[in-house]
């Protein structure tokens, strides 16, 4: 009996302290589910992002546009005598100087009349020298009485004829001379030559319709670009006060910038496209632009004084135009209505709708919204 009863005192307890332990369990999930409440009054996590202080500087006011390259100058070499060419003196794409030998035309031809004009000057200047003595003899005789007048003038007009047949004759010598040199084809100027046209063999005939080979000449170099008329009261303001200043980049920006300078505003406006043709030349001394090639032109126009710059990523576009994420002191977002004068690379030039020193967000505007709560992420894990 007294068994029975311990046995019902042990299990009454476990009953009690089974019971005491899911009204704590209950209590603390009630607890819990109070606190998660009040967290959740609390807001969500402030969002990350990457600001950048509005800077002023001063930064150059410039016209873009795509330019394409040109020679300095452009010659297309042909013969000037009659012959078969029989030496090519370079490999086609070299660079080539002044005075160069290009092309040799066979000189045998050019030699043989060139030693023939030769004889004959000198011919004709023994029968002048022989002609102006008689004269100088008969005038002598003439003051004397010895002989007529009209054979003092025979005698004259012989030395006159021969006087002006050694001068025929030493113009042929000259020519010859010329031809002879013609057969010798030199670079007119420093450049680059381009694909021979008439190799070693051919014939080729003086001045020809067909080029022996084209040299284009690099240093300096032309680039022709044109602006909008709309810009070209300011080109031309500016342009009176000194040169301007012109850049041009390689299409795939991987070279290094050329700098040159404005030498060429064109004289009418094209009526089909309302632009102005403009030219700027530049040394290339190290050959980086190429005739026919595409480049990108920046004119420099003035430098514009403490101007308002921000990233460009910055900049956002929505229905009532231009915007930017301001960071205050309380790190809420606000959205800041702006007006963008001009890029400037990768950077925004701001006409109006801030001030020097605040802070843009540069990264993370998909997820705010005006006074969203934000954290300034550190650089490091901003480019993670």
């Amino acid at each position: 009996m007294s068994r029975r009863i311990g046995r019902a005192l042990i299990a009454g307890a476990v009953l009690v302290a089974l019971a005491a332990g899911g009204i704590a369990a209950y209590f603390a999930a009630d607890s819990r589910a109070r606190d998660g409440k009040a967290g959740a009054k609390k807001g969500p996590p402030a969002v990350s992002v990457t600001v950048t202080p509005v800077a002023q500087e001063t930064v150059p006011v410039r016209l873009a546009a795509i330019g394409n390259v040109e020679p300095y100058s452009t010659v297309a070499l042909r013969a000037r005598v009659d012959g078969q060419i029989v030496e090519v003196k370079f490999r086609e794409g070299e660079p080539v100087g002044k005075g160069d030998v290009l092309f040799r035309i066979d000189p045998r031809p050019y030699e043989a009349a060139l030693r023939q004009a030769e004889a004959n000057a000198l011919r004709d200047a023994a029968a002048r020298d022989q002609a102006q003595s008689q004269a100088r003899r008969y005038e002598e005789l003439l003051q004397k009485n010895f002989v007529s007048k009209e054979a003092y003038a025979q005698i004259r007009t012989n030395a006159q004829t021969a006087e002006a047949v050694a001068k025929a004759s030493q113009a042929a010598l000259d020519n010859s001379r010329l031809s002879l040199e013609y057969a010798t084809i030199r670079s007119p100027l420093d450049g680059y030559v381009g694909k021979v046209l008439l190799q070693a063999g051919n014939l080729v005939r003086a001045n020809d319709a067909n080029p022996l080979v084209v040299i284009n000449q690099v240093r300096p170099i032309y680039v022709n670009f044109a602006v909008p008329e709309q810009n070209l009261p300011e080109v031309r303001k500016y342009m009176a006060t000194g040169p301007l200043a012109a850049e041009v980049v390689p299409p795939d920006s991987q070279g290094a910038r050329a700098e040159g300078r404005l030498v060429f505003v064109d004289n009418a406006v094209d009526p089909s496209t309302g632009t102005i043709r403009l030219r700027a030349q530049f040394p290339n001394e190290d050959a980086a632009l190429w005739p026919g090639q595409f480049v990108n032109v920046s004119l420099r126009l003035y430098e514009q004084k403490e101007a308002l710059l921000v990233p460009a990523q910055a900049v956002q576009t929505g229905p009532e135009g231009q915007y930017v994420y301001v960071i205050g002191e309380d790190m809420l977002a606000e959205v800041r209505r702006i007006r963008v004068e001009r890029t400037d690379g990768e950077r925004a030039v701001v006409a109006s709708g801030l001030a020097r020193g605040e802070r843009v967000v540069t990264r993370g505007q998909l997820r705010l919204g005006p006074k969203t709560r934000v954290q300034i992420a550190k650089p490091a894990a901003a480019a993670s």
